[in-house]
């Protein structure tokens, strides 16, 4: 298998909420709702970089195309990682994230790998850590 991950799809319970977090509180770029006028189809696409798409998607939704019951959702499962040039930029990361209604789980801070980070939640539970790394040059 060649790696070509080309969308991230994090199941949410309230699309619109989700959509307002993520375009108005974030900042991210999106079209908004589309796939309305299918069942089970509504989803938001959030251009992330080159290639690469976060998708929006009802945990639902999600369940009746794959098949599987709807389950627990817990926020250990899997993290999104948001790398940054600086410890400023990820203080700066975290206040948006905080002021669109994040819940702050771990306030930035020195890791003990030398670096530099923090996680939030946001609406839907989802962890997001954003870090500053000083081995990682951040492209812009």
């Amino acid at each position: 298998m060649k790696p070509r991950i080309t969308v991230v799809t994090i199941g949410v319970d309230d699309l619109e909420e989700s959509l307002r977090f993520y375009r108005e509180g974030l900042g991210l770029s999106t079209e908004g709702i589309i796939g309305k006028e299918f069942e089970h189809g509504a989803v938001v696409f959030i251009e992330l970089q080159s290639g690469l798409r976060l998708a929006l998607w009802p945990r639902k939704s999600i369940a009746h195309d794959s098949g599987l019951s709807l389950g627990a959702t817990s926020p250990t499962e899997f993290t999104l990682g948001h790398n940054v040039s600086s410890k400023a930029e990820v203080d700066a990361v975290m206040d948006q994230a905080r002021n669109a209604g994040a819940v702050i789980v771990k306030p930035a801070q020195d890791t003990f790998w030398g670096g530099y980070a923090g996680y939030f939640q946001d609406p839907d539970g989802h962890l997001w850590e954003v870090a500053w790394n000083p081995q990682w040059t951040v492209q812009d």
